[in-house]
């Protein structure tokens, strides 16, 4: 008997691992077109994925499963030129009036002018969280990785492995985290010309049309969402679940310094500091240890 039970919990355990761990190779497997599929396209092997933006349509794509923790990455090449009004769009979310959601956005601007890095943290549907930077480098002239970092500590984005932004746990005193819904993986390509270069002043110039941004080896190593019952078990301190493991838990002291390199030299505006938006009542977070 007792030697049954060890053969089931091993099976289980292992089980979990596979779960928790697996990674997403390309594509087709993993992702689809939710809108504008017409004029995108998944190229090669499956490990690298065309959105077009046209007067016609943008597009985008979907993750078919939900995860809740772990680690969300893109090698993405963005819209080169004149891509002023145009939105790519890289996020993770829940769905509902209630919905969680971690975004990168990326915003177009005139030719010659750095695009901007948009994030935003939405918890039970309360979003205004907007942090924005200027990168160090043309995301338009090759790929780059952009990771989303997420456990029950806290959320990191990350640039080609550098931390520009970290959103820390603080639930016990009353502020929302990301941590009881599962979120898929969102991107697009979009109009937004309203509101995305200089506050919608400059409008996208459709003679530079079709424009284009390129994706290349999506990989999720998460821990699949499961409905309710995955809120424990993706969270629960095993090796299965890599993403609870003490050294991630906090930034290195190495990556805290480059998280203040990024912020002190190409952070453009954080809503912590924006008093006049606010009237003065400032997110609770702000107050907080964000590193």
């Amino acid at each position: 008997m007792a030697g049954s039970r060890a053969l089931f919990m091993a099976v289980f355990v292992f089980a979990i691992a596979f779960q928790s761990s697996m990674v997403f190779a390309n594509f087709p497997k993993s992702m689809y077109f939710n809108w504008g599929a017409q004029h995108s396209s998944i190229l090669g092997n499956g490990d690298d994925l065309r959105l077009v933006l046209d007067q016609t349509s943008g597009s985008g794509i979907q993750s078919k499963r939900a995860f809740l923790f772990g680690s969300i990455e893109m090698l993405i090449k963005l819209v080169p030129g004149n891509s002023a009004g145009t939105v790519t769009a890289y996020y993770l979310s829940s769905t509902g009036a209630k919905h969680d959601e971690i975004d990168f956005e990326f915003l177009g601007n005139s030719t010659g002018e750095p695009y901007t890095v948009h994030t935003n943290i939405f918890t039970q549907g309360q979003g205004n969280r907007e942090q924005q930077f200027k990168l160090w480098f043309d995301p338009s002239a090759d790929y780059h990785n952009y990771t989303i970092h997420w456990n029950p500590s806290e959320v990191v984005w990350y640039v080609d492995s550098m931390p520009i932004r970290v959103f820390r746990n603080y639930v016990s005193e009353g502020i929302g985290y990301p941590n009881q819904q599962g979120m898929r993986v969102y991107s697009s390509l979009w109009n937004a010309d309203n509101w995305a270069t200089r506050g919608g002043l400059v409008k996208i110039d459709w003679t530079a049309a079709p424009f284009v941004a390129n994706y290349r080896r999506f990989r999720a190593r998460a821990c699949k969402w499961n409905g309710p019952v995955s809120i424990s078990q993706c969270a629960i301190p095993t090796p299965a679940n890599w993403w609870t493991s003490p050294i991630y838990r906090q930034l290195s002291n190495g990556q805290q310094g480059q998280l203040k390199w990024v912020r002190d030299n190409y952070m453009i505006y954080n809503y912590c500091t924006d008093f006049k938006r606010f009237n003065g009542q400032m997110a609770p977070e702000c107050s907080k240890p964000q590193i």
